[in-house]
């Protein structure tokens, strides 16, 4: 998550004054604010910067641009997803995907999926070239996942392949075939497009440096040589990035270079979007104060991130562990009436208008809208309820005696907010709770976010952006998995077993409706059980240059959400 310190303090004082508007009455829902994409018409003279060049300005610089050691979210994806291909793509409309160097999307009907799900077949486009001219064949394919795997490198994410892939083959120079370890459902829109996936130049690799177990490639690191339409011309550290049109690109050709402004201030973006400087920046909520109104500008909010915001509940606090004010027992969240109690209390609606501009939706447990399997019917958490709060504490023994209860947060950002939401909730009931708010550095918060078990009962983040149900799933609800593990979801469920059956059934159910239909029960037998309170799908929020054309914004695609390529002016 960027940070933006003055603009969150802004609205952490405008939430501040919603939340004194507000009695202790039940709130009423109303409908989130409507998508909008607002463009401020220049009034004349408006000369479009820059011709045949789209300068981007960025939040921060990426530490790698090699596809084996980029980590999840970071910078790196964002230069990736440009110069690099992979088998397959996300489309710009949505999560269908679509053919990259594959000419086709494997299913079980076209035959290019085995009838045990075992073995996907890619039939791959003749006649590509790496961008140092070589050809591309079934053996870059190979050599691409089989050097991620064997590098293996800790801030990479060769897991992604390691963990379903046994083994790629090739059949001929246009054929590969890859078997997995297990049938899954998921194995396409989790692996096969994800950036660890991206198709390297075995040439240019093996010519420099080639693959050590365990060790990143200098050349790698800082080079790229993909078949996209863009090439990298130039990475000038702490200043920008340059991408140039490459112009034996197979597919429909990019209509202008690159440059990539690394890491201006969210006050500097601001003002060279407004003067021209720069025709795109990446933007959220806080910058909209800042940008409305603006000339010749236009805010794009559309869609909503896959990232929903959390707070989790801690299932598995060691004894002893908890800071002292804090008056809970460990098993406080043992009780579900406890966790809905708390979901019931959570005033989504000020959240949303507050601190989200009104970008942003609620978001059921736990598949965010935009993902596969995500049901509009599902029961969602968006209505705050403080009576029926106060009845779930009184029913558990907490109300009215009450209890002091910590919630360990980022400072500064939105979060904060989040968490700030969660005490005025709460202390609003009259139970006698407190919530201390403990705000720290980003550094001491990953810290003990990173702990395991954690010793707070509570925290706020953000989930991990992914293409496919299953991995929200194994990662945030099933008992087994990540975060069920360190939480000790097993202590809570009330049929643990079941919501891993569900979850385990669901990952190798190749037959979409019947795989939808699992999810749909997921979604609200986790409503009843929940492990977590989803504060907010934030919505997307971008903003640019109102002379640009072709602009396309896909959540999915790694942020700022964007394939340059699409962009003209």
């Amino acid at each position: 998550m960027r940070s933006s310190t003055w603009r969150w303090a802004a609205l952490l004082l405008a939430l501040t004054m919603v939340a004194a508007a507000c009695n202790s009455a039940t709130t009423d829902t109303t409908q989130p604010a409507e998508n909008t994409e607002t463009t401020n018409t220049p009034t004349g003279g408006d000369e479009v910067k820059n011709p045949g060049l789209l300068v981007h300005a960025a939040d921060d610089e990426p530490s790698t641009l090699d596809p084996a050691q980029v980590e999840p979210g970071e910078g790196g994806e964002t230069v990736i997803l440009q110069v690099y291909e992979r088998l397959l793509e996300i489309g710009s409309g949505g999560p269908d995907l679509v053919p990259g160097l594959a000419t086709e999307v494997p299913t079980v009907d076209n035959g290019l999926i085995s009838a045990d799900g075992m073995t996907y077949t890619f039939k791959l486009r003749e006649g590509v070239k790496f961008h140092d001219g070589t050809d591309f064949t079934a053996s870059d394919v190979k050599y691409s996942w089989d050097r991620a795997m064997e590098m293996d490198l800790p801030e990479g994410a060769a897991g992604v392949l390691s963990d379903i892939v046994t083994e790629v083959r090739v059949v001929d120079d246009f054929t590969v075939e890859v078997e997995l370890q297990k049938a899954s459902a998921a194995f396409l829109n989790t692996t096969v497009v994800a950036m660890v996936s991206s198709i390297v130049s075995e040439d240019a690799v093996e010519a420099n440096g080639g693959i050590v177990a365990g060790e990143q490639n200098d050349f790698m690191q800082g080079n790229m040589v993909g078949t996209g339409p863009y090439t990298l011309t130039a990475w000038n550290r702490g200043e920008n990035i340059q991408l140039e049109i490459y112009d034996d690109y197979w597919g429909t050709p990019a209509f202008l270079d690159v440059r990539i402004e690394i890491g201006p201030t969210p006050d500097v973006r601001v003002l060279g979007l407004r003067a021209g400087d720069f025709d795109t920046i990446e933007a959220d909520p806080s910058f909209i104060g800042e940008i409305e109104g603006a000339e010749g500008v236009t805010i794009f909010g559309e869609g909503l991130t896959v990232e929903p915001i959390h707070i989790g509940f801690n299932l598995n606090i060691p004894e002893g562990a908890l800071p002292a004010e804090d008056t809970i027992p460990t098993n406080f969240f043992h009780d579900p009436r406890v966790r809905r109690a708390s979901n019931h209390a959570f005033d989504y609606q000020g959240f949303i208008d507050g601190a989200l501009g009104g970008f942003g939706d609620f978001n059921p447990h736990y598949i965010p809208q935009g993902i596969f399997g995500y049901d509009p019917a599902a029961p969602v958490y968006g209505t705050q309820d403080l009576a029926k709060a106060e009845e779930l504490f009184t029913e558990a023994g907490y109300c009215p005696d009450g209890f002091v209860v910590s919630v360990i947060t980022e400072e500064a950002n939105l979060f904060e907010t989040a968490a700030l939401v969660l005490k005025d909730s709460l202390e609003s009931l009259p139970c006698n709770i407190e919530v201390r708010v403990l705000a720290v550095a980003e550094a001491q918060f990953d810290d003990a976010h990173a702990q395991d078990p954690i010793e707070y009962a509570m925290w706020v983040k953000n989930a991990d952006p992914f293409a496919d149900p299953h991995s929200y799933l194994s990662s945030y609800q099933h008992p087994d998995g990540e975060w069920g593990v360190i939480h000790g979801f097993a202590n809570g469920y009330a049929d643990p077993q079941k919501v891993a059956d569900l979850i385990d059934a669901a990952e190798v159910e190749l037959d979409a409706d019947a795989r939808a239909a699992i999810y749909s029960e997921l979604q609200f037998l986790l409503y009843d059980d929940p492990m977590w309170l989803i504060a907010g799908q934030e919505g997307v929020v971008a903003a640019y240059r109102s002379w640009l054309k072709g602009w396309e914004s896909n959540p999915l695609w790694p942020r700022p959400s964007l394939k340059f390529a699409l962009i003209d002016k």
